[in-house]
C-alpha cells in the first residue's frame, strides 16, 4: 500500500530518521514514493552482499540480522535501533530475516530518498503555488514529485535542482492552443503540470501532422531543439485546459543538460562497445550508409522517441553522429528516461569507419 501526504502518514514517517527533521513539502513528496508492506515469519527481506538500492524501516515486529549464517543482532520495532533503516549500507553487511509472526515495514527507493534528503538539508527550493480549477485535482507538488521520480534528476546537483524550480515560469493554456510549432526556433523546456498535450509531426504526405504521443502531468518536452540548436521537430498542442512550467534555453542548458551528459572520446567509446556496449547512430539513413561504426544501430534522431521502447535497458549505448550535436540531444533523452548512455565527443571520425 502506498502512503499519501495525509497528516497520519506524515506523522508515521516522522517516527524515523531523518524524516523527523524534514520540511513538510519534502516529506509529502517522499511519502508518495513510500510503500507500507507486510512480511510473514521466516521471510528474507534482503541478503548479505545485496546491492539493490532499496531502503527498509521496521514499523512492527522483530527482524534478526545475520552474517555468514550466524545471528549477530536483532531489531525490534519501537526501539532506538529501529528509528534508522535496516542495514542500509551497500553492499548489505547482513541478511534480514523476519522472526516475529509478521512484520510491517516501509519500503523506499534509496536513490529517490537520497535526493529528497539532500535537497532538504542543503537548502529550500521555491515551491510554485498552483491553484487547481478542479476540485480533487493534483496538488501543487504532484507535478514536481512526478518529475523528480525521473532517475535522470538523480544525476543533477541538488543546487541545480533548486535553481530549476526557482527559475521556472508558469504559463496557462486553453484546449486547442499551440504551445510550440514545428519549424520554430527552440526557446523553452516545458513540464506538464496540469492537463495533457498532443505531439504531432508534419510530413510531406500529411500536412495535418501525424500524432506521435500524448504527454501528461510530470512529462517534459522541448529539449531536443535547445540542445541541438535546431528548429522544433514537432508541434505540441493542448488537448485540454492546462498549465505548463517552462525553463529558458540558457537555464536548461546550464542546469539540466550539461550535468546529465557523459561525453566520451573515441578510444573510450570503442572500449565501451568492446565490453558489451552498443553504438547508436542517430544520423539519417543516407548519412549512415555513407560511413558508420561497425555493428552500429541506426535510429535517426527524429525517430528516437518512437523507437525507444525497443531499446535494451541493460545495454550501455554510445550515441554518435557526425559532430556531437544531434547525439547530445539523443543522449539527454535516453538518460532522462533511465537508459545508460554516453555521447561520442566531436562526432564520428569518418576516416576510421566502414563504408
Amino acid at each position: 500500500m502506498e502512503l499519501s501526504a495525509s497528516p497520519s502518514d506524515l506523522a508515521l514517517l516522522r517516527r524515523f530518521s531523518p524524516f523527523d527533521a524534514m520540511k513538510p513539502e519534502n516529506l509529502a513528496a517522499l511519502a508518495k514514493r513510500t510503500s507500507r508492506l507486510q512480511a510473514p515469519k521466516g521471510r528474507l527481506l534482503f541478503t548479505e552482499g545485496d546491492e539493490e538500492k532499496q531502503t527498509y524501516y521496521l514499523l512492527s515486529g522483530t527482524v534478526d540480522l545475520m552474517a555468514e549464517g550466524e545471528v549477530i543482532g536483532q531489531v525490534r520495532s519501537g526501539t532506538p535501533k529501529a528509528k534508522n533503516p535496516l542495514a542500509h549500507a551497500l553492499p548489505r553487511p547482513y541478511s534480514a530475516v523476519v522472526t516475529s509472526d509478521r512484520i510491517e515495514y516501509l519500503h523506499i527507493d534509496s536513490e529517490f530518498l537520497d535526493v529528497v534528503v539532500t535537497w532538504d538539508q542543503t537548502g529550500s527550493y521555491k515551491v510554485i503555488e498552483l491553484r487547481e480549477a478542479e476540485e480533487g485535482g493534483p496538488s501543487a507538488d504532484d507535478w514536481m514529485t512526478a518529475l523528480l521520480q525521473n532517475k535522470a534528476f538523480h544525476k543533477v546537483p541538488p543546487s541545480n535542482i533548486q535553481a530549476v524550480f526557482m527559475r521556472m515560469q508558469r504559463v496557462d493554456y486553453r484546449a486547442g492552443e499551440v504551445v510550440i510549432k514545428q519549424g520554430d526556433p527552440g526557446d523553452y523546456f516545458y513540464v506538464v503540470v496540469k492537463g495533457s498535450c498532443s505531439v504531432a509531426r508534419e510530413t510531406p504526405l500529411n500536412k495535418e501532422g501525424v500524432k506521435l504521443a500524448e504527454l501528461k502531468m510530470g512529462e517534459t518536452f522541448g529539449e531536443e531543439a535547445l540542445i541541438s540548436e535546431a528548429k522544433r521537430n514537432a508541434t505540441i498542442t493542448m488537448l485540454s485546459d492546462g498549465c505548463l512550467m517552462r525553463l529558458s534555453k540558457q537555464d536548461f542548458r546550464t542546469l539540466l543538460h550539461e550535468p546529465l551528459l557523459q561525453w566520451v572520446e573515441w578510444p573510450e567509446a570503442k572500449r565501451i562497445v568492446a565490453g558489451g556496449g552498443q553504438w547508436l547512430d542517430v544520423r539519417l539513413p543516407s548519412e549512415y550508409d555513407h560511413y558508420r561504426a561497425e555493428g552500429s544501430l541506426n535510429i535517426p534522431a527524429q525517430s528516437l522517441r518512437l523507437k525507444m521502447k525497443g531499446l535494451d535497458r541493460n545495454v550501455h549505448y554510445v550515441v554518435c553522429c557526425d559532430t556531437g550535436r544531434r547525439s547530445s540531444a539523443c543522449g539527454y533523452l535516453l538518460t532522462e528516461r533511465g537508459f545508460q548512455a554516453s555521447v561520442l565527443k566531436n562526432g564520428l571520425p569518418a576516416a576510421e569507419l566502414t563504408k
